[in-house]
């Protein structure tokens, strides 16, 4: 009897160094593939927005029919179901005799539920899950899960002495397909209550998908060899090349860590090994500490009061968030940085520390409101890295000045592309608009006396500060 196997992708879309495609790839005599796209992400929060806004949205239909054209290339065919994995997976293993389903292997309590609960549906069914989350695998960093260090120095140390990447899986050879399957679309904005303007409107950042992932590893590094003042041009707001841009490509799985990783060690012996080239592996450190830190605190991490269970007196004046969410409020290096998010769903990380720290501190608005916005918008969305930083900020991180930021960082130029109504400004009022006459913008919330000392600095033309 033949075995026929479903590869369900979530996170994981790409061809290369797949270890779940590959394991299906061998062990089965045909396969069929599909995506599930969760009805529910779609439906309003508590907070009037969605887990998914459109820019999201469209991010993943670039990332999806990428992976569908990349499949068909080989011989498959991308099934991609519009409600739920919970009717299309059971469809498809009742219509073609599936008995056994590959995946990656999920973390975060939000999707373990919903691989629980489909594995509970079809009993019958073997699946097998595969850990390709991260640059190290978890089977070979030397913690147990529930020791997993809560700093990152402790973690980074021992991994690095004691660990290394495993090989990337190559590509697979054309596939051994179910030929009674054909690709399906993707779906219409339109089923997930979104209007045509909206979808038309929205521009990711950058293009979706596996292809234009590895180009831009490839650009980044060996093409442009910007990686080398990467180290230094990081904390920048604006444009495609001040950073690498490879976070949105990691969350949903369009490229490899363990691939970046082997780039930069290649870019290291053929073109510079320097403070850079070390930084971007540190970030790919980073990202898996945060991952293996989350699932050792578990739920607690979307608590209010974190997994320090601290104590921390918030106002929540809803219309305050509200403002805060449309860029409107009054602070320019904040709402430059929200608007942004709003259109193209990437912040820096520079203005992503500023307008947490600013919302959380300032404003003393709950940090799982931003953290949730944030899940909304960001086209890198992922979970633990969101959460964590928004964890970190409310209670681990010294507070960021948003008016010395913008000064610092020199910021105008930023401002006037995000801000239209500051457009015609000089560098002084566009830092410190509400002390002229422009009626266009949003009066600030509120002006705070801790803000003086940088106000009068850009008074008086001067842009250092010795703190922050």
């Amino acid at each position: 009897m033949e075995k026929c196997g479903l590869v369900w992708f979530k996170n994981d879309l790409r061809l290369h160094d797949n270890e779940a495609l590959i394991r299906a790839q061998s062990a089965c005599d045909s396969l069929l593939f599909c995506y599930c796209i969760e009805e529910k992400d779609f439906k309003m929060s508590v907070h009037g927005f969605p887990r998914y806004d459109i820019v999201r949205f469209k991010f993943m239909e670039q990332c999806v029919t990428d992976l569908k054209d990349n499949l068909e290339a080989l011989g498959g065919h991308l099934v991609i179901g519009e409600v739920s994995a919970m009717i299309t997976i059971p469809k498809l293993i009742e219509e073609f005799n599936i008995t056994d389903v590959y995946a990656e292997e999920e973390y975060a309590s939000y999707e373990m539920q919903l691989v629980d609960d489909l594995t509970k549906a079809l009993p019958k069914t073997r699946f097998h899950f595969f850990w390709g989350k991260t640059l190290y695998h978890k089977e070979d960093i030397p913690f147990k899960i529930d020791k997993i260090p809560l700093t990152s120095k402790a973690y980074r140390i021992a991994v690095g002495k004691s660990a290394a990447p495993r090989d990337i899986f190559d590509i697979p050879k054309p596939f051994k397909f179910e030929n009674k399957v054909q690709s399906t679309g993707f779906p219409s904005y339109k089923l997930y209550g979104y209007e045509k303007s909206d979808y038309e409107n929205s521009k990711p950042l950058v293009i979706g998908g596996e292809n234009a992932g590895l180009k831009r590893i490839e650009y980044y590094t060996f093409k442009s060899e910007l990686l080398t003042g990467y180290r230094w041009s990081r904390n920048r707001s604006d444009g495609l090349d001040y950073s690498s841009k490879f976070s949105p490509y990691l969350a949903l799985g369009c490229v490899s860590p363990r691939l970046i990783y082997q780039r930069v060690m290649e870019y290291e012996e053929q073109v510079k090994k320097n403070q850079s080239t070390w930084w971007l592996v540190f970030e790919l450190v980073w990202r898996d500490y945060f991952t293996f830190k989350a699932i050792r605190v578990g739920n607690s991490l979307y608590h209010t009061k974190g997994y320090q269970n601290k104590e921390f007196k918030w106002e929540n004046d809803p219309s305050e968030f509200r403002k805060w969410c449309q860029g409107k409020t009054g602070i320019p290096f904040v709402d430059a940085h929200m608007r942004q998010l709003n259109q193209t769903g990437f912040m820096s990380n520079r203005g992503r520390v500023n307008c947490a720290s600013y919302l959380i501190h300032d404003l003393r608005i709950n940090w799982t409101w931003g953290a949730a916005y944030f899940e909304s918008k960001l086209i890198d969305y992922d979970v633990s890295s969101n959460w964590m930083n928004w964890h970190m900020q409310a209670f681990e991180i010294w507070y960021t000045n948003p008016v010395h930021q913008a000064n610092k960082y020199k910021a105008q130029d930023f401002i006037r592309r995000w801000i239209p109504e500051l457009s015609g400004r000089d560098d002084i009022e566009v830092l410190i608009p509400w002390e002229f006459d422009i009626p266009d913008y949003s009066a600030p919330i509120k002006v705070y006396d801790k803000w003086n000392r940088a106000i009068n600095l850009i008074r008086n033309g001067q842009d250092k500060l010795s703190n922050s």
